[in-house]
């Protein structure tokens, strides 16, 4: 599909749609650009006000992956038209308080009658031009580092099924409340060479996406990749939901596993995320500055020269 849309010559454009990047990004002046990404989706857990939270955390961590600061946003709501209005005005108010807390600007927004809910938004920030970070410049020797656990989509998916503790439920909700501004912060001063925001694609989809644009491989210790609690107990019991298959059907011919891994395991590198961590591809000693820095974070591979597959999982 994208393909076929007309592709429009203009020196400003920075970041288009051609590397699968984050988000855009337009020059509008030699010491500032735009960066422009819109990110929405039906809900994923019960509470509305947490709902509104968590979509707002997911739209903003776009801007965060860029290396730029949010400026202002516009919500994007789809609502029964005879809904409880009290549900709604939770689901927005706690997409506001989301962005208050982020320092981002809530000027408006659009909604429109849908039997299924959605919610979400586009959110503008902006960065210096020459400070770019997109998901294109990762280098042979870098190493590869996650600020966020993987499975929120199988604990949303047990949910959806009754099946989910609720300790575990509310260990993947803390995450996806938690902004990726505090990650973006820590690595200021560090040699960042490449970024993405592990979302919907899921682990390898998205560092798929690094590679190719990139033009490296990329090496992940599969053992080294932190998980959410549950999230193998979920994966074994089959809480799969369609985005997870999607993605593996889409990105497993990019990837070359280098020894038996249990199933359930590569199911969660294949697990549509919503409001994941960043990953990023640093020099080691940046890499090892970082995780001081950030303790959450963690070193789950390397990036090497171009091999036959884009992604080894070793």
């Amino acid at each position: 599909m994208l393909a076929a849309l007309p592709r429009v010559s203009d020196e400003n454009v920075l970041v288009g749609f051609d590397t699968a990047d984050d988000a855009g990004v337009y020059k509008l002046t030699p010491e500032c650009a735009l960066v422009l990404t819109v990110d929405f989706f039906t809900p994923i857990v019960d509470d509305p006000h947490t709902f509104g939270a968590i979509a707002a955390a997911n739209a903003l961590s776009d801007i965060y992956a860029m290396g730029a600061r949010p400026l202002c946003a516009l919500s994007i709501v789809a609502y029964p038209a005879k809904g409880d209005v009290e549900v709604l005005t939770e689901i927005v108010r706690g997409g506001a308080e989301k962005m208050k807390e982020a320092g981002c600007v809530l000027l408006g927004g659009h909604s429109v009658a849908d039997e299924e809910i959605k919610f979400g938004y586009a959110v503008t920030g902006t960065v210096h031009p020459s400070r770019v970070i997109t998901n294109a410049g990762a280098r042979p020797g870098d190493l590869l580092v996650l600020t966020k656990a993987l499975g929120t989509g199988v604990i949303a998916t047990a949910l959806k099924r009754g099946m989910a503790d609720p300790a575990h439920v509310e260990a993947s909700v803390a995450s996806m409340l938690e902004l990726n501004g505090e990650a973006a912060a820590a690595l200021e001063g560090l040699a960042v060479h490449a970024m993405t925001d592990v979302t919907g694609f899921g682990l390898i989809g998205h560092a798929r996406e690094m590679a190719m644009a990139s033009g490296v491989t990329l090496e992940i210790e599969a053992e080294r990749v932190p998980l959410l609690p549950g999230a193998r107990e979920y994966a074994r019991a089959g809480a799969v939901a369609a985005g997870l298959k999607n993605n593996r059907e889409f990105a497993s011919c990019a990837v070359e596993v280098s020894r038996p891994i249990e199933q359930d395991l590569m199911d969660l590198f294949y697990d549509p995320q919503t409001s994941g961590g960043l990953l990023v591809a640093l020099p080691e000693a940046d890499a090892v500055s970082f995780c001081e820095r950030f303790p959450r974070a963690r070193i789950i591979g390397r990036v090497t020269g171009r091999q036959e597959s884009w992604i080894r999982i070793l």
